[in-house]
């Protein structure tokens, strides 16, 4: 069993329920962002499931320089402390360099390392000062084991409040794949372990200028770490992944959440 981190109204860990970690990856404006957030309330209310909201202010990551970002740190921390405040939801968002942990501290109730840079010391320094909860992103690059070294980088600030979160390993170019060993590897460290569905079935770059994905397979890889044992499942979810502005290959639809979480909760319940 893990230790328990809280975060806002949510307990993710110990004994609690599978957290569902869901959102658009990308604010594309305030209405949509907002809408998003009032439907996954209504639909986890509906499944019985605690939630918390996931949404980025800028995707710094982009294949192309041509693909849309985001609003960017001013705008979009205002739209997620908004989310947090008119619907009573913890809300998370990626933070890219050190300057931006104190202003998406004051707004947001988690911060996450992206994959990519949970090597890059300054960011995980930053982030671990703030005292916030902190979700770890595996880097793609990373073996499982190794991400004891990015949690001890954390420790040494003094936080302990921490999620790690297994979102695929590099196999090949354009390709990831999930290995549910990793799971169990993560949860060695004693802290919340989370399974990011979507992610794990992109493919990066594997769409020429932009990522590709196969978001079709994210709900059977979430009911296999499910039935593995974690604490979390996320799943970047959309009205209409087709036309999403970031990562919608990958996404799954807001009807397809309802029902993949019903499943989850029986899968959690039978290991309790």
């Amino acid at each position: 069993m893990s230790k328990s981190v809280k975060v806002g109204n949510v307990t993710v860990g110990g004994r609690s329920p599978l957290v569902m970690i869901a959102g658009p990856c990308v604010i594309e404006t305030r209405e949509h962002c907002l809408a998003m957030a009032r439907r996954l309330k209504a639909t986890a209310a509906r499944c019985e499931v605690p939630l918390i909201f996931k949404a980025s202010f800028d995707k710094a990551n982009r294949t192309s320089h041509r693909s849309y970002r985001g609003p960017g740190i001013a705008r979009g921390l205002e739209i997620l402390a908004e989310v947090k405040e008119r619907y009573d939801l913890p809300v998370m968002t990626d933070v890219h360099e050190p300057w931006q942990v104190n202003a998406a501290a004051g707004a947001v109730d988690v911060l996450q390392l992206p994959a990519f840079l949970c090597r890059q010391t300054d960011l995980v320094t930053a982030m671990g000062e703030s005292g916030m909860p902190l979700n770890i992103k595996k880097g793609q690059f990373l073996a499982p084991a190794d991400v004891m070294h990015v949690v001890a980088k954390i420790e040494e600030t003094g936080n302990r409040k921490i999620l790690i979160t297994e979102r695929g390993t590099s196999f090949g170019y354009n390709n990831l794949v999930a290995d549910m060993r990793s799971l169990l590897i993560l949860r060695e460290t004693g802290y919340p372990v989370v399974f990011d569905a979507t992610h794990s079935v992109q493919s990066p770059g594997g769409a020429g200028d932009r990522s590709g994905g196969d978001g079709h397979f994210a709900p059977y890889l979430a009911r296999a770490a499910a039935a593995v044992g974690c604490d979390a499942i996320f799943t970047e979810t959309h009205e209409d992944p087709e036309h999403a502005l970031s990562d919608g290959a990958n996404a799954i639809t807001l009807n397809a959440a309802g029902k993949l979480w019903r499943i989850l909760k029986k899968i959690d319940t039978l290991d309790r």
